[in-house]
């Protein structure tokens, strides 16, 4: 009955359209102040030690790293590159964006910021060279999408803190994943390219190559510095994010130059208000996390659905299908800091690997962030674009189809997800 309770309210206060944050919190208050005799120091208490975590430090560093990539002639550096090795092959342009996104995924951590960062200037680019708009925009916003599951991912950081899953296994369990909706995005679009005889662009030579790929070296060695720092355990996920932010800050300044120090501030301030966006979220997430466990509800619901004798694969569906419904109307980390307290405890008893589900998590927040009507990734879009929500909706559906055919693989084929931690940490 308490669940029903706290439920209806919450979805109550959303629907008059305030801020999920606030909505969470406004939940949480009235339902312990009015309903239970929880004293109000230990709500004051949770609200303190719920962001007293490490890993939450990566959050504002690796926004604050992404944030001096953006605007620091990275991402462009990163499209050079993709064009000269992929550029000849039908949708050659196209194509360079999917390769550009999956690298700038690797160093920004955000899938917005993803989307920006190589849309705006590729997509005035493709439409010069004869591509249709819409064409352009849905390759753009779903490979965007790879910001949050190729690692570093801020979405990843945010489930380690909800279950206490390390996050260094799931930033190695992104990689392969990653990797591999990258190349079915690719596989999606050259086929549409080859069917309707998009543009190709002149093969470059080996020289060009090794031109473009000195070019866009600072950036991709961010990679190398932040991965292979983890991988080799010479610092955790929280000191690689500190890392990335000064290396990002340095090169954008001191090495590239496309951003003036009188620039910094401005940067600072953004990724301040957006780090202070999402801490507000998470600690009102923890405090709803706390009222559903003192209330007895993710232990009731895994009861319940022992007690019904749904097995791994039937779970992991409903699971799938709540995600992909949470999509519709909540961005990706409300999702994960309500639903990871209450399905976790429910895998966990049934066996399922904690790094799995939250990969399985994660992919399905990337297809959130790419249909409508609260898909991120479409607004980003539709403002570099000046399309419709509408419109892109329809565009991005090949790729779209193609996430959810990647969903069902990574949700039943687990090896994808753990081959790499399993190796990696083995020892």
């Amino acid at each position: 009955m308490s669940a029903l309770i706290i439920f209806v309210l919450l979805i109550a206060l959303m629907l008059t359209g305030m801020p999920i944050s606030i909505a969470l919190g406004l939940t949480v208050l009235t339902f312990l102040f009015t309903m239970t005799d929880v004293p109000v120091q230990a709500v004051a208490l949770k609200l303190f030690t719920g962001i007293e975590k490490f890993e939450i430090m990566a959050i504002p560093f690796f926004i604050l790293a992404g944030n001096f990539l953006t605007h620091g002639g990275v991402a462009r550096r990163m499209i050079q590159f993709a064009t000269s090795m992929v550029g000849h092959w039908h949708g050659g342009l196209a194509l360079a964006g999917v390769m550009a996104c999956a690298l700038f995924a690797a160093v920004s951590g955000s899938s917005p910021a993803t989307v920006v960062a190589i849309g705006s200037i590729l997509l005035p680019a493709m439409v010069k060279q004869g591509y249709p708009k819409a064409f352009g925009a849905g390759v753009i916003t779903t490979s965007g999408a790879l910001g949050i599951l190729i690692p570093p991912s801020i979405v990843m950081v945010m489930f380690s803190v909800s279950t206490n899953t390390s996050v260094g296994k799931l930033f190695m369990a992104g990689v392969v994943p990653g990797l591999l909706l990258a190349f079915l995005l690719g596989m999606t679009t050259w086929v549409l390219a080859r069917k309707k005889n998009y543009p190709r662009m002149a093969k470059a030579s080996w020289a060009e190559r090794l031109l473009a790929f000195r070019r866009s070296a600072w950036g991709l060695l961010l990679i190398v510095i932040v991965m292979g720092g983890i991988y080799t355990g010479l610092f955790t996920p929280t000191e690689a994010a500190a890392v990335a932010a000064v290396y990002a800050f340095v090169i954008a300044v001191f090495v590239y130059k496309d951003m003036r120090l009188a620039q910094v501030p401005r940067v600072l301030r953004d990724s301040a208000a957006m780090s202070a966006m999402l801490l507000y979220i998470i600690t009102n997430a923890v405090l709803f996390s706390f009222l559903m466990t003192s209330e007895g509800i993710p232990q009731a619901m895994a009861g319940w659905i022992l007690d019904s004798g749904f097995g791994m694969i039937s779970f992991l569906l409903v699971v799938n299908l709540l995600l992909l419904l949470a999509g519709n109307v909540m961005e990706p980390s409300s999702i994960v800091l309500i639903m990871a307290p209450i399905l976790f405890p429910v895998a966990i008893a049934l066996g399922i690997d904690p790094v799995h589900f939250g990969i399985i998590m994660v992919v399905n927040m990337e297809i959130g962030m790419c249909h409508p009507p609260v898909g991120l990734n479409l607004y980003v879009a539709s403002s570099i674009t000046k399309m419709g929500i509408t419109e892109l909706t329809v565009a991005v559906w090949p790729w779209l189809l193609t996430m959810l055919g990647f969903l069902l693989l990574i949700t039943y084929v687990p090896q994808l997800s753990l081959w790499l931690p399993n190796l990696v940490f083995a020892h």
